[in-house]
């Protein structure tokens, strides 16, 4: 499509004509409605009404198959949880809590291993059924205490179901140091050495300081989540939100609250449609010292004498090495200045290097630096591109906070039309944002595909969705700004609302269809290349029978095989 208006028609002709039957990106617009861009609520991924900007992108993805849960709501299903254990055990939910900790909140696994076995359950988590010992009073009526050993009135010791006596300011003291320890305090147990009897949240509650339950409750909830295999916290900075997500249900990709996108298997930024491995590879590989070396191997040679790398980006041929080697070379052939002067070629030549070069003598490094060369220049033409997008993503998503809070106002007040009215511009904002994100993977999708007969069918998907993904930008940003200087309403507005919605739906078409393409592996080259063997092979056969001169369409290649 050549032009806006190309782009446009495209989206209104019929389905009917056989040339737009086998085109990757023509799959309509018929699954495209207004409010699948946020006027419908999305069911399961939040709970309450505050639905923001990252749920109307998630909303141009895939089906949503997660739910973002506030603090408040990992507290509830915490205390379902302990609750529904503590009804079917008929224990307390002290004790649920601590089962529930030891087999990692899975409330079906306390349920399996209950029932099976009560006993050994009991004895490895350390819910006793009563005492291992009975603490004996002094003459005097008094206890002694397990740590410190010193004297106490009984109603000043005290212990869990195990009955070993400890007195209060050892039993703080005790509780505090493992709340300073970290997350273990969640597992803590009787102090008394070898016995297995677990401190639940009671005594935490009763003998902590303020500010030592305040850390016990934040470990306790987090445990909820980290131990929980079905969510996950959001790992962008300074939220505290979790994502619990219905697993086997196809993409990865999630939308927190606070409007990070993330892949919810490896929790890097989300990548569809390139898979995990293919992310891990591309990371490494933009900070691996391996892209260091490649620029060193191919615009460096070693030192003759130190072998450190000289890089040399003008001047003559005379080199001469930093302290302390200062060892002087000629860098064509390597060798010592010394023997170079007038005769060798001076010094923007090197008779013996050509000579040795005609040889073969240096065929191997130069060819190694060659292919390094060439390894880097294309790497550095995938990566430029990928962070581009990146760029342009972060700067777009800028504009869309702009556009939200002082755009949509100012064209509401010039153009007579109510904000609710200009949800498109934001919805191709959202569209623009998503398709950044789109594109920057393929960069990464692109660098790893080794197939030449898919690479050349993804290189060209690749750049109509750039050109399609540029049109709606263009017209977003550029186009947009006329009206925002306009002196009142004008009919051009209405037709500008017309093209940039049909583009923004034409843009969300095409880049579903391509991350589909991609997923399945481009699968339609494989499926054509079969097709084309196969249609090969019937001519062949039919040739070789002698049977004319074949069809229209094959006709030339007829001809050809005839002749042979």
């Amino acid at each position: 499509m050549d032009s806006e208006d190309d782009l446009l028609n495209a989206h209104d002709m019929e389905s009917g004509e056989e040339e737009e039957e086998d085109d990757f990106y023509s799959g309509g617009t018929d699954d495209y409605n207004e409010s699948d861009c946020g006027d419908e609520p999305v069911i399961g991924f939040v709970e309450e009404d505050d639905v923001d900007d990252s749920v109307m992108i998630a909303s141009h993805r895939s089906q949503i198959n997660y739910v973002v849960l506030k603090e408040e709501d990992i507290r509830r299903h915490q205390n379902n949880d302990i609750g529904q254990v503590s009804m079917v055990l008929f224990i307390s939910e002290v004790e649920a809590s601590i089962l529930l900790l030891h087999y990692h909140w899975s409330v079906s696994k306390v349920h399996d291993e209950w029932f099976a076995d009560e006993k050994r359950v009991r004895k490895t988590v350390g819910i006793l059924d009563g005492p291992v010992m009975i603490p004996t009073p002094d003459d005097g009526g008094e206890l002694t205490c397990g740590i410190c050993f010193e004297i106490f009135p009984p109603e000043e010791i005290l212990s869990v179901v195990c009955g070993h006596p400890f007195c209060s300011t050892c039993w703080t003291g005790y509780i505090s140091t493992t709340i300073n320890g970290g997350p273990g305090c969640l597992m803590l147990k009787c102090p008394e050495p070898s016995c297995p009897a677990a401190v639940g949240q009671d005594m935490f509650e009763k003998l902590s300081s303020k500010e030592d339950k305040e850390k016990y409750y934040r470990y306790f909830i987090r445990s909820y989540v980290e131990d929980n295999r079905k969510m996950k916290w959001c790992p962008a900075p300074g939220c505290e939100h979790a994502i619990d997500f219905a697993a086997g249900s196809g993409s990865y990709d999630v939308s927190c609250l606070c409007s990070h996108s993330f892949c919810w298997n490896c929790t890097e930024e989300a990548h569809r449609p390139v898979d995990c491995e293919t992310v891990a590879q591309w990371i490494r590989k933009n900070s691996a010292e391996s892209e260091n070396m490649n620029w060193i191997l191919a615009n460096s040679k070693p030192c003759p004498k130190c072998k450190r790398p000289i890089e040399k980006n003008h001047g003559c041929m005379h080199m001469t090495c930093t302290p302390p080697c200062k060892y002087e070379f000629c860098w064509l052939c390597l060798n010592a200045w010394t023997d170079h002067g007038e005769r060798t070629g001076g010094f923007y030549a090197c008779n013996k290097y050509e000579a040795a070069k005609q040889e073969g003598r240096y065929d191997e490094s130069e060819k190694r630096r060659e292919m390094a060369k060439n390894s880097l220049e294309r790497y550095t033409h995938y990566y430029e591109r990928w962070a581009s997008n990146q760029t342009s993503r972060q700067k777009a998503m800028g504009d869309l906070e702009k556009a939200r809070l002082e755009k949509l106002e100012k064209l509401s007040d010039i153009h007579g039309t109510p904000e609710s009215q200009l949800k498109f511009i934001t919805e191709a904002w959202l569209q623009i944002i998503e398709c950044r994100r789109v594109l920057k993977w393929t960069y990464a999708y692109g660098y790893y595909l080794p197939d030449h007969d898919k690479k050349q069918f993804f290189e060209y998907l690749q750049g109509e969705a750039e050109s399609g993904l540029e049109r709606l930008h263009k017209c977003v940003e550029k186009e947009l700004e006329e009206f925002l200087v306009a002196e009142g309403p004008s009919d051009d507005f209405n037709h500008f609302r017309t093209k940039l919605t049909g583009l923004t739906s034409i843009t969300k078409t095409y880049f579903e269809n391509l991350v589909k393409a991609l997923e399945n592996g481009l699968a339609d080259v494989d499926s054509q290349a079969a097709s084309s063997k196969s249609t090969n092979s019937k001519s062949s056969k039919t040739n070789g029978g002698g049977k004319g001169k074949g069809s229209s369409k094959n006709g030339g290649s007829s001809k050809n095989l005839d002749g042979n």
